[in-house]
């Protein structure tokens, strides 16, 4: 099992111990810290070749973008990637239409909850899935045992939990006749959790302001043959430190109890991980 990273910035030379790396492309991702350029990502491939390189492509497509991602998706076809996140079903066929030696993976966020639904798009050429945040974690057990795709587990973070094309800080700021911000901080009534608002060009996220804290589940990922867990990072911790302790009990065959106990102190919100979600119908 592998260490796939997101940094906050781009002090990549920092990280010594990890097996990869996500990247956002410059104007085709969403959630991002930094971005990259084309350019800067070829840079980067040919730097770190020995880092599996995954590059973030999870916007919403439109028309008229097609013929410029044709163009970005020829070229990062022919850098040193390991695969291609990706939310819009366009990327999927233009790899088709124009027989692009590149790999994909599944990123649709709330839809990758199945190993029915990873084999179809394994079948149609999709080598990867992340899978999503809210499903248990008995069911991405059953995922990565009978899928035949390669998994992707997100274990650290403080998880998105929505997305909206539509301006909807602006579209608020505009009713209360305020102006300024593109970020709010918002309650939720019922779990008494706050969520970040942030409001970027391609839409506005919501993001859980507490920490994803997945590390006690790790070792029974890598006793199913998880393939990747993603760390994404956070600010207020050592996040190298973090890092290098995790592909150390990973490399050890996760039996370092001292790891767990040691990073009990990020928090005991573990997600969705021990939680089924169970739908009703309102009477």
């Amino acid at each position: 099992m592998k260490v796939l990273v997101e940094l906050k910035d781009k002090n990549i030379s920092e990280y010594k111990n990890i097996d990869g790396i996500i990247l956002g492309l410059e104007d085709y991702s969403v959630f991002n810290s930094v971005t990259y350029t084309k350019e800067e990502i070829k840079d980067i491939t040919n730097k770190y070749s020995d880092l599996d390189i995954f590059i973030k492509i999870d916007k919403n497509i439109f028309n008229s973008e097609i013929n410029e991602l044709k163009e970005i998706l020829t070229y990062l076809s022919k850098l040193n990637i390991t695969g291609i996140f990706f939310y819009d079903l366009a990327l999927l066929q233009i790899k088709k239409d124009l027989n692009l030696d590149i790999n994909l993976v599944w990123s649709q966020t709330h839809m990758v909850t199945n190993y029915r639904t990873c084999n179809y798009y394994n079948e149609k050429g999709v080598e990867y899935a992340l899978l999503s945040k809210e499903i248990t974690l008995d069911e991405i057990i059953e995922i990565s045992t009978k899928s035949t795709i390669k998994t992707i587990v997100e274990v650290f973070s403080k998880p998105t939990v929505g997305f909206s094309r539509r301006k909807l800080v602006t579209n608020y700021n505009h009713d209360i006749g305020v102006s300024g911000s593109k970020e709010l901080e918002v309650l939720e009534k019922v779990s008494n959790d706050t969520y970040l608002v942030k409001e970027e060009d391609a839409g506005t996220g919501f993001i859980l302001n507490k920490i994803l804290n997945g590390t006690s589940v790790i070792k029974t990922l890598y006793e199913n043959n998880v393939d990747y867990i993603l760390l994404r990072e956070v600010e207020g911790i050592d996040f190298k430190e973090f890092v290098n302790d995790t592909k150390d009990y990973i490399d050890n065959n996760c039996l370092d109890d001292n790891y767990i106990s040691k990073y009990k102190k990020l928090g005991d919100s573990t997600g969705f991980f021990f939680k089924k979600t169970i739908y009703r119908v309102k009477k």
